[in-house]
């Protein structure tokens, strides 16, 4: 009898590829365009409804998309290959952006992000010096 593990071969085998392109299993597939006045992040979640997405700005620059798909529990299945499933990413922005304008849209399984840039006079304080 062979020790082997056909199924480790193959998850080892996602890794490497994902290794490869950038995109390591668990995680959503992003697109970050600089648009002149704003980000725009573009995140694949096809199979998500909108309702299972959960899109958080921190610190004015971090942006974390999530998203989790429960199983159906209902019915007699008679072959079951789809499961729950939960990803996440965490996106650091080249500079802050204005958070009370950021817009999030949700479109054909593409999660659209829209994060104005924060202009140079927004986010301090000014001192005045005696």
């Amino acid at each position: 009898m062979s020790d082997r593990d056909p199924l480790g071969e193959i998850e080892r085998a996602f890794d490497v590829l994902g290794d490869q392109f950038g995109v390591a299993a668990g995680t959503v597939p992003t697109d970050v365009l600089d648009d002149g006045d704003s980000f725009v992040v573009r995140a694949d979640l096809p199979g998500y409804d909108s309702d299972d997405i959960d899109v958080q700005l921190s610190e004015g620059r971090t942006l974390t998309i999530s998203a989790e798909q429960t199983e159906e529990s209902d019915g007699n299945f008679v072959q079951r290959e789809r499961r729950s499933q939960s990803l996440s990413r965490s996106v650091t922005l080249p500079a802050a952006v204005t958070e009370s304008e950021t817009t999030a849209s949700y479109e054909d399984g593409v999660l659209t992000v829209t994060l104005p840039k924060a202009t140079s006079d927004e986010g301090g304080t000014d001192i005045p010096v005696n």
